[in-house]
């Protein structure tokens, strides 16, 4: 079995031990399922045999989940709803065999089980998880679009009541051992040297090998189906607040009607239930977008060459940041958890306090939830610097500067900053809109100078923009990538430009909004329409956040630069003017295009109506949210033709990650597949008609897309 070790004891205990090959985690492969099956056939016919241990070879974890490359596979093939529940069943029947194999199987679980990996384990007649800190359980499967297709939506409920499973499996949320035990899906924690002893101690007591669920009488613990007295609470507003929030999103419906479909019927009925949902989620684009982000966050932030740099990433030890503001300390605070020393110096030492003070803030958050130690987060905040004095950076491998979008502040800072590199060191600015290429004329070696484009807040945000000025080697962005995996943060590569990829795409999102504002459509429902449409924050209100003084320092940086006029942003620079003059600059001010209260509330500011009066035709919220994303995906097409980009994965993660494009497109540039081409090119060519020449799309734009995704050029997704 090349998938597992197959062992018997004098006792008569069985042991499988799972350790799949070339994988440094295990994964349900159909080897696998498989040699599982294969296992239990001699189990069952072994009368000396009298009970089962699964376990992991792997110090990494137990079961990592399914092979996500294989459903992604699957999914390109174009398999469809029946094909992929077909698929999903015959791995669910291997571990219903465990089940039902008449003799009793513990799960001894050493580390993380996730997913189908968690579901094997419900499977099982006992579950006893290794106390470790770092070590979690769970079924993240909403998180990809999809259900837990092995069973999970039908154990789990009857496990531990629908109340209290819905919760986990509608937020995928993964629990730590003590939590896992106290909601009842483990049976018994055990150090790493008493798990096996333990699982071996439970089957000598020669337990039933029969499933509560598989006993004649049993009822789901609180009650199953309309009359239970959760019902209205998990059900009936369940489905209003899906509504509401995920309507985008099919695989959290899909899982609440499983449940309650499923735990109304006997259990294998309720498994195939399962599994037709499952198909129609495969059959769906939204899991396969989704999926495919997962997998390219992972190979992004394995990435750690570049171009033709072969020699070795450079280590970096001691990192030097430049401002300690909001961004620069969020840069230490995370350097720092990664175990570099940090010198964080601002023009006082007072105000590089301050920034000590918020990763201090940050960590003291950490400790309270319970996710980092006390000692752990001082022991961070000890290798953070504050420092008003330059040469404390002495020999920084690498130095970022984070200060004021200014080009004198940045050029001021640079120079004095840089001398005190160590030789062979990198420096980098956290500009979100200055060109690289532009700010490197303040070092002496442009080669080593490069981008590095933090998002907010960075303790949060997962992804960085690697900025390749004019100058900057493979080496130095090689190096860069090395660092911001050290982060375990998603690097993208992006060649300078204006705006680079990331903000230069969020702009056409502020832009739109303020022309659709000046057109008389609804501030309301330009803000509900995105909300609908997938936008976490709508634009209006992000703008706010952001704020309208710094929009028209960019929009002024931009035209004192002489860039050309598609980057000169004309449908927002008159109201971002206006907004300017009015001393409205966001919630900064106390107001923007909203008002916002003392207690922290907020509304749309009347005076909108005065300023931008509604017309008397409303679009519709479709409309809306159409040219809210389409805008993107054209400007994101754009920069993948002026070779801003190199890939459709690089304009998809840079989306969803750093600004925010709604995830079950698939990105900025998916969303057209996900649309179909046909669609959405008429649908731009109805928008190019009605509001001008930036909805035009030119020849082959949309072809080039599609061959750099690998994509057929066909008319639906």
């Amino acid at each position: 079995m090349s998938t597992l070790a197959f062992t018997t004891d004098a006792d008569g205990i069985a042991t499988l031990a799972i350790d799949i090959p070339d994988r440094s985690q295990n994964v349900l492969t159909p080897a696998l399922f498989a040699d599982l099956g294969a296992a239990l056939d001699k189990i069952v016919a072994d009368d000396a045999v009298i009970g089962v241990i699964i376990t992991s070879a792997k110090p990494s974890g137990f079961i990592a989940g399914a092979d996500l490359k294989e459903i992604v596979a699957l999914i390109d093939d174009g398999i469809d709803a029946v094909g992929a529940a077909a698929w999903v069943r015959a791995g669910a029947s291997v571990f219903r065999r465990i089940e039902t194999c008449g003799k009793p199987v513990v799960a001894a679980i050493n580390g993380l089980a996730l997913g189908g990996g968690f579901e094997l384990a419900l499977a099982c007649h006992r579950r006893i998880l290794v106390d470790r800190p770092g070590v979690v359980v769970g079924l993240p499967e909403v998180t990809l679009g999809l259900l837990p297709g092995g069973g999970g939506t039908q154990r789990l409920p009857r496990l531990i009541g629908i109340e209290k499973a819905l919760p986990l499996l509608l937020e995928g949320r993964s629990l730590a051992p003590a939590e896992a035990l106290k909601l009842g899906v483990v049976d018994q924690l055990a150090t790493e040297a008493d798990l096996l002893p333990a699982a071996r101690t439970w089957l000598l007591t020669r337990p039933s090998a029969v499933a509560p669920w598989d006993v004649k009488g049993f009822k789901v613990p609180g009650g199953a189906g309309p009359l239970a007295p959760h019902a209205a609470r998990s059900f009936q507003a369940g489905t209003a607040r899906l509504k509401a929030t995920r309507s985008r999103y099919p695989a959290p419906h899909a899982i609440l009607s499983a449940v309650y479909e499923g735990t109304q019927v006997p259990f294998d009925t309720g498994l195939r239930i399962e599994t037709k949902y499952f198909g129609l989620l495969v059959a769906d684009p939204v899991s396969g977008n989704l999926v495919r982000s997962f997998l390219r966050q992972g190979e992004a932030r394995k990435r750690g060459t570049f171009g033709t740099a072969r020699a070795a990433s450079r280590a970096v030890v001691k990192l030097g940041v430049l401002g300690a503001g909001m961004m620069g300390a969020g840069v230490a605070n995370v350097a720092a958890g990664a175990g570099l020393e940090v010198v964080l110096l601002d023009r006082t030492a007072e105000a590089a306090e301050r920034g000590l003070g918020h990763a201090r803030k940050q960590r003291e958050k950490e400790v309270a939830r319970g996710t980092l130690s006390a000692d752990k987060a001082e022991a961070i905040l000890a290798r953070i610097r504050p420092t008003a004095r330059y040469e404390d950076l002495d020999g920084a491998d690498l130095i970022i500067e984070a200060v004021f979008e200014n080009r004198a502040v940045k050029a001021e800072v640079t120079r004095a900053a840089e001398p005190l590199l160590a030789k062979g060191g990198v420096f980098a600015s956290n500009t979100s809109t200055l060109s690289i290429s532009s700010l490197a004329v303040n070092v002496a070696d442009p080669s080593r100078f490069v981008g590095l484009h933090f998002f907010s807040p960075v303790e949060r945000m997962p992804l960085v923009e690697v900025i390749v000025g004019k100058a900057t080697s493979d080496q130095t962005v090689a190096d860069a990538l090395a660092f911001v995996s050290r982060l375990k943060k998603v690097p993208i590569v992006v060649r300078d430009s204006p705006g680079f990829y990331t903000s230069r795409v969020f702009c056409t999102y502020i832009d739109e909004a303020m022309a659709m504002l000046a057109e008389g459509v609804a501030p309301a429902l330009i803000e509900n329409a995105a909300r609908m449409v997938g936008f976490p924050v709508p634009p209006l209100a992000v703008t706010d956040e952001v704020s309208l003084d710094l929009q028209k320092l960019v929009i002024d940086q931009a035209k004192a630069d002489g860039l050309d006029a598609r980057f000169l942003r004309a449908h927002s620079d008159p109201v971002v003017e206006r907004f300017n003059a009015l001393g409205r600059l966001g919630r900064k001010s106390g107001g923007g295009f909203y008002d916002y209260a003392a207690d922290g509330g907020k509304l749309l500011w009347p005076g909108l109506a005065d300023l931008y009066p509604p017309a008397a035709a409303q679009p519709s919220a479709e409309e809306v949210g159409k040219r809210l994303l389409y805008i993107q995906a054209l400007e994101s097409a754009r920069c993948l033709a002026e070779g801003v980009i190199d890939d459709a994965a690089t304009a998809d993660l840079g989306s969803v990650l750093g600004i925010g494009f709604p995830a079950w497109t698939g990105g900025a540039l998916s969303v057209i597949a996900t649309v179909g081409r046909d669609a959405f090119l008429e649908d731009c060519a109805r928008f190019a008609a009605a509001h001008g020449s930036r909805f035009a799309v030119t020849d082959g734009l949309i072809e080039q897309v599609f061959a750099a995704a690998g994509l057929a050029q066909q008319s639906a997704a």
